[in-house]
């Protein structure tokens, strides 16, 4: 039986990226076993993943914030022992950074990873074995589906899969309501509160809105986008897999690049992203369900293109 170690820690989006590259490892490889290195705050959300049979959380970030705590090297060192604990038949680092390139050359097996030209990190390329040629002009989602397929020796076909359940998710919804992520993690690729606010003033006339946040600045500002209105509310901040639940039980999210944007697509949800500062080509929403992706880098969507867009997704 195959051993096969995938290595993507983190963001959020990266992760779910990976997603697809691990089902279609398990359509062609049916009897291997798969295990997944990840971020331990995104840990619960690798465990929905149904072909994944054992998730090994990193406690890097934890780590990073208390080096001077011996706790934090104790935790580091029995995660170092757990991904050391028994040899693997392939370990395939899709991430490409020096600090996913040094996990890779700690755990026991044959090493994959992208070449020098293909790689985002030139250094981490010599932490493996073997090297493949991806072109980074190719989607994320491609891009890890190309290396998996290349280390594990069949070609990739079909449209992405996430492997994600929004049924099982989303269990009993009571009453219809649409998400707004308002939420990234850098300022350019934010769309301006004033746009927030008059499009969840629409919006709430014709369903129930949520508007979640993931520390205390977005908290603030979800505040603010909600103050005065009857229908939209804030919720108390969840965990990564609460919130797969709460995306998957939606009728539709509007949302900027960010990683539960990317959720909802792995789930199906009708969803309108919307871009300011990055790239949909390269790292836009990718799947089976309604998806309008506005904007661009340097391109700021306005309110109206986002109602109109709510339209199509929703009445077409």
């Amino acid at each position: 039986m195959p051993e096969i170690l995938f290595i993507k820690t983190s963001s959020l989006g990266d992760v779910i990226h990976q997603m697809p590259a691990v089902t279609e490892a398990r359509s062609h490889l049916p009897d291997a076993r798969f295990a997944w290195v990840v971020e331990e705050a995104f840990a619960p959300l690798v465990g929905l993943h149904p072909a994944v049979d054992t998730v090994i959380p990193a406690p890097i970030r934890r780590w990073r914030r208390n080096l001077a705590a011996w706790s934090a090297w104790r935790d580091l060192r029995s995660f170092v022992e757990t991904l050391r604990a028994h040899p693997y038949d392939a370990i395939i680092d899709t991430q490409g950074l020096l600090r996913t390139g040094i996990l890779s050359k700690l755990a026991r097996g044959r090493r994959h990873g992208y070449d020098h030209d293909s790689i985002r990190e030139r250094l981490a390329a010599l932490f493996y074995d073997q090297r493949h040629t991806v072109p980074r002009a190719m989607h994320a989602i491609a891009r890890n589906r190309a290396l998996t397929g290349r280390a594990l020796g069949y070609e990739t076909d079909g449209p992405p899969d996430f492997g994600l359940d929004r049924a099982s998710l989303a269990g009993v919804v009571r009453a219809p309501y649409a998400i707004l992520l308002h939420s990234t993690a850098q300022r350019s690729k934010e769309w301006p509160e004033e746009n927030w606010r008059a499009l969840a003033r629409i919006l709430e006339q014709r369903i129930a809105l949520v508007v979640p946040y993931g520390n205390d600045a977005e908290r603030r500002r979800a505040n603010r986008i909600g103050a005065g209105l009857e229908n939209t509310r804030v919720p108390v901040h969840r965990p990564i897999d609460e919130m797969a639940q709460m995306i998957a039980g939606a009728t539709f999210v509007v949302g900027v690049d960010t990683g539960i944007l990317h959720l909802a697509a792995a789930l199906r949800v009708p969803l309108v992203a919307i871009f300011c500062s990055s790239k949909p080509q390269l790292t836009g929403p990718q799947g089976s369900g309604p998806i309008e992706t506005l904007g661009d880098s340097g391109f700021t969507p306005s309110v109206e293109d986002v109602l109109a867009a709510v339209d199509r997704i929703t009445l077409g």
